[in-house]
């Protein structure tokens, strides 16, 4: 019996190839040759006939079923001799047909045609993958440079491919107007169709299917499902997502690498769509733990607009730098100062020092008493699926200073910095959620009071400012509606060339929020990400 956390599922069907399947059965390219002579100890890279020779004879006896025959010719002989024995008895493949490509330097891409069997029942599948050859350090030889995505591209490092009975049934996931969804069509949507499936599949009634999945050394589940043997039958499942905007929110991020998106309603929380880049894997929209950098100055002007610290039309200068009780130094992302500057203004061209300046007229724990009782950051989101639900930590000297920029310890995702967008602009908190909370097991968060009227008007006519003049103009041009507000953020992190870009906004009833990560500028990098979701809601 399966068990854990299932996700979408991914046909990983490709071109028919010739031949017939089966160990023993191998087809290489044409023109992929080597030589059986014993070869020399060398030293250097790998050349191109040795690399076509070494991937040749790896095939072939993994083809014939030879598994320590083939992990010999890698460089990690006991490993890969394993995960070669589990692919064939956990992973219940019966046959192999492997069919070589054309090498690209020391890589050696190949496909895979696999027949599994599992309790009478028989399946084919075929799926892309890759080797590469380098030399062994002691024998000189050229061998398969072993790792687990050998055998599949999306195995790592202690994970390998079980088939068996899942362990939950399947679910037909429904957008908020009743539209079928599939992960194949919002890839971005994988891990989180298979965290629905397994926690509501069963109430939904139906019966679970034959399966093949990524599991891991430990015995727990990687959370992806990688072929279906036969189907199982299951209930339908209406959610909060958006078709549209999810395939907005899918094409915006797919030209920006490590970016990621999500966009809530902003009345009810109710999560409308959620996109990454790379679609599979670590879910940062919805999990991920960065900080936000200067997206976070709508908490930080909230509590200085309610505690009557600030006003938008207050002058308030923005040096070239500053710090807080002597400490570390703050300067601005592009180094500008003006001292004619107001605080709507500094919060508009989003002004680090101006902030800096204020922090000594706050106590320690302002921001993380406004985070938790106004924009719901501190107790713990029940939303349906597995979320981060951010983290201001507080504190004093330099960490409180750099928490009034969303440096330091602050901890935020897209989902957390798109709730506070939605609470700037309704001025209530509403837990993000993506099923009808009845069917929720948990509490559902609530924050102990409202954003104070008067500084809540203050709040959105700084963040309209933002969106028509200041740093996030130029990516809402064009978002229209009677309200509209945003706020950019550049989070600098240790090691890093470039800040994460940060964005933030809301178009009338949809709030939204993106990272690119390394992305530099926010406005110019998660920007248009936010913007062209908004856009089409």
């Amino acid at each position: 019996m399966r068990r854990g956390v299932k996700t979408g599922i991914v046909s990983g069907v490709f071109a028919a190839m010739v031949g017939t399947a089966g160990y023993g059965a191998f087809n290489l390219y044409e023109g992929l040759a080597g030589s059986n002579s014993p070869a020399p100890i060398k030293t250097g890279p790998v050349t191109a006939d040795e690399v076509r020779g070494a991937a040749k004879d790896f095939l072939a006896a993994w083809a014939k079923g030879d598994d320590t025959a083939a992990a010999a010719l890698t460089n990690d002989a006991s490993t890969a001799d394993t995960a070669l024995t589990d692919y064939k008895d956990k992973a219940h493949v019966t046959a192999v047909k492997l069919t070589a490509g054309t090498a690209a330097g020391d890589r050696v891409p190949f496909k895979v045609k696999a027949t599994l069997s599992y309790q009478g029942k028989h399946s084919t599948w075929t799926y892309d993958s890759s080797l590469t050859v380098t030399r062994g350090l002691t024998t000189g030889r050229a061998l398969v440079d072993w790792k687990a995505s050998v055998v599949h591209p999306k195995l790592t490092t202690g994970e390998y491919l079980e088939t068996g009975v899942a362990g939950a049934p399947p679910v037909d996931v429904l957008d908020r107007d009743g539209t079928s969804m599939d992960a194949a069509d919002y890839p971005s949507l994988g891990v989180v169709f298979g965290q629905l499936r397994d926690r509501y599949g069963a109430q939904l009634g139906g019966t679970a299917g034959i399966e093949t999945w990524i599991n891991k050394d430990d015995g727990t589940d990687a959370g992806e499902t990688l072929h279906v043997l036969t189907k199982g039958k299951g209930g339908k499942l209406r959610t909060t997502l958006d078709a549209g905007i999810q395939a907005a929110a899918e094409k915006a991020v797919k030209n920006r690498a490590g970016s990621s998106v999500v966009a809530l309603q902003a009345s009810t929380g109710k999560i409308l769509a959620v996109a990454n880049n790379p679609a599979t894997g670590f879910n940062t929209a919805l999990q991920g733990k960065l900080a936000p950098g200067s997206t976070f100055k709508i908490v930080t002007a909230a509590t200085l607009l309610e505690k009557g610290l600030a006003s938008p039309n207050e002058p308030l200068a923005c040096p070239a730098q500053a710090n807080y009780d002597q400490g570390q130094l703050f300067h601005n992302v592009e180094h500008e100062s003006n001292t004619a500057a107001t605080f709507a203004g500094d919060f508009a061209s989003s002004c680090n020092t101006a902030f800096i300046s204020l922090t000594g007229k706050i106590d320690d724990s302002a921001l993380t008493t406004e985070a938790r009782d106004v924009f719901g950051i501190g107790p713990e989101w029940n939303t349906g699926v597995s979320t981060f639900d951010g983290s201001v930590p507080g504190g004093s000297g330099d960490e409180k200073a750099a928490e009034m920029i969303g440096q330091g310890q602050i901890e935020m995702n897209p989902l957390n910095m798109a709730s506070i967008a939605a609470t700037a602009r309704t001025g209530y908190f509403h837990q993000p959620v993506i099923v009808d909370p009845k069917l929720i097991d948990g509490t559902i968060a609530k924050a102990s009071r409202s954003l104070k009227s008067t500084a809540a008007q203050q709040l959105r006519s700084m963040m309209r400012l933002t969106a028509q003049s200041g740093t996030a103009a130029t990516a809402m041009r064009g978002v229209y509606g009677t309200y509209v507000g945003a706020k950019t953020g550049s989070a600098e992190v240790g090691g890093q060339d470039k800040p994460n870009g940060w964005f933030t906004a809301y178009r009338d009833d949809v709030a939204a929020a993106g990272v690119v990560q390394q992305g530099g500028h926010g406005g110019d990098s998660a920007g248009p990400i936010v913007a062209a979701v908004l856009k089409a809601s």
